[in-house]
Order: structure tokens, then sequence, then C-alpha cells
């Protein structure tokens, strides 16, 4: 059985059109043999993230689906891809908006779709999303930012198991003074004991390989405990260890240096200012459609200030 990989490979050589289906959930979609879009059942899809910080309404998400043929989430078969044109003619957000948030969804959807098992695909040639293309991603660049994450994640915590294990803060806290992001304490308020990182992230609105790399922050500094009791046990046999004594810094355990930028919101609510907004501009609107290194580059400079 070919893989996810080798499928996309395939079509990019043939310069397909349409939505390549993943079984099991999962969709990429491609343009002329260039990733547009790619939705996975584990990150949350870009309509998610617009609507949790209420950067779009409901109703203005049904018109754009409408608007791009579809009736629906998850009813493509009709779609013509002028979504995307409608959130913009109604002026809810601009274009630079709409593609930085494309941008995160499609990075993150595209992690957790290539990680996974070998699965049987189905190509339905001309299927399009309802949002059409906002920007055109190539399998080097991809693969590039997956291994980026991969890497990312194990240097802040060298175990997968809290990847798909409930969020568990700890009863009390180890130290005098903590310093946590606005998303690590998303992530600890919101953490129920029942949830996993993932459905944490659908239900924050927020990128979930950004919660996954939160979660593992936090545990790094000693701050989540396993949900079946004590731990006592090193991190190579997928438990927490004991906090290390003198870290009270989300960053100095794990990730290597604690956070000394002020957060900020994502995704960015307010005015476009500064030179690293114009570089996003610069980046968005330069056309050309293969070259996104410095969006993702962007990306990965704004995520870290989350």
């Amino acid at each position: 059985m070919p893989t996810t990989q080798k499928a996309l490979s395939e079509l990019s050589a043939n310069r397909a059109t349409g939505a390549l289906h993943l079984e099991g959930g999962g969709t990429f979609y491609l343009t002329d043999g260039r990733v547009t879009y790619a939705e996975s059942p584990a990150a949350p899809r870009v309509e998610d993230l617009l609507l949790a910080h209420g950067r779009i309404s409901g109703q203005a998400v049904r018109q754009a689906m409408r608007a791009g043929g579809t009736g629906g989430a998850g009813d493509m078969s009709g779609a013509d891809g002028a979504g995307g044109a409608a959130l913009l003619a109604q002026g809810v957000l601009t274009r630079v908006e709409l593609e930085f948030c494309v941008l995160c969804a499609v990075l993150d959807a595209v992690f957790f779709l290539l990680g996974s098992p070998v699965r049987r695909t189905l190509f339905r040639r001309d299927e399009r999303h309802w949002l059409g293309p906002q920007r055109y991603f190539d399998m080097t660049g991809l693969l590039r930012e997956c291994a980026r994450r991969r890497t990312q994640l194990d240097r802040t915590w060298p175990s997968a198991d809290l990847d798909s294990l409930p969020v568990v803060p700890v009863g009390r806290v180890p130290a005098q003074r903590v310093v946590l992001t606005s998303l690590q304490w998303e992530v600890v308020a919101r953490a129920d004991a029942t949830a996993t990182p993932v459905e944490l992230a659908h239900r924050l609105g927020r990128p979930a390989y950004a919660v996954l790399l939160a979660v593992r922050q936090l545990a790094a500094a000693g701050l989540l405990r396993l949900p079946r009791g004590e731990i006592t046990a090193a991190p190579e046999r997928g438990e927490l260890p004991r906090r290390v004594a003198g870290a009270s810094e989300i960053g100095q355990v794990g990730a290597g240096a604690p956070y000394t930028r002020e957060s900020t919101r994502w995704p960015p609510t307010g005015p476009l200012t500064g030179p690293l907004p114009e570089l996003v501009g610069e980046a968005v609107t330069a056309g050309d459609p293969t070259d996104v290194d410095l969006l993702i580059r962007l990306r990965n400079a704004l995520e870290a200030l989350t």
C-alpha cells in the first residue's frame, strides 16, 4: 500500500487537482499538484480557529460555505472554492488574516496526517475546498516543517505518552513563582482531567500542535501529573519525573530557557503594525505561490510568543 507521502508525490508530479481522502479521516486538497489546504480530525479547521476567537460569526461561515458551493461542513462535493473570497467581501477579516490562519490550519493538519500510520487513500479529481486556494505548499517545505516540529517536541519533553493522555495539572505548584504563557494558562485553566491535548485544542480553538507543545512544556516544568497518580519514573518510560530543584519558570526544564517575551493573543486581533507584520504582508502577497518559507518562519516566531 502506498504511503500518504508517496500518493501526494505522484499527484504532485501529475499536477493533479482534487482531494486526496485518507481512510479514517483527513483530506489533502491540491491545485495543479500543490497542496492548498488540509484537514485532520486531530486539528481544528480554519473556521474553528476563527470562530473560537470571535473573528467571524457562524452566520458568516455558513454564508461563505454557500458561496463556495457547499451546504455545510464535511460536504465538499459541489464546492467551487469561492468561500474565501466571500469572507473577504464581507469585510470580517483581511486577506493577511485569512491566509495566516489558513497557514496555521494547514501546517497543523499536515503534521498529524503525515505522522499517522499508512492508510488507504482515495483521490477525487476536481474536488475543491470551499475556501478555495489561499496559499500553495510544496511537499519539501511541508516535510521540513513536520520534522522541525517533531524535533521541537522531543527536545521539550522526550516522551509522547502525554500526547494522548488526559491533561492533569498538579494539585500544588512546586515553586513560589511560576511564569506561564497565555496558551499554557489556557491549558491549565481548561484541563479537567478528562480531555487530551487534542481535545483541549478543539475546546480552546487553538492549533493542536501548539497545545501539544504547551503540554510538554508544562510537563518539563513539573506542573502536570499522570491521571493514574503520583509521578516517580523517568520520561524514557513515559512518565513524568520529579521536578528539578531551582526551576521555577516554564522553559527552564526541558525547553532550555525561560520565557522572557510578553505573550500575545492568537490570532492577531488588532491592526497589523510594526516590522514583523510587514513581513507577513510581504510574504502573503508577494505573488510567488511556492515560497512559503518566510511565512512558515514567521508563523513559528509568533507561535513562540503564545
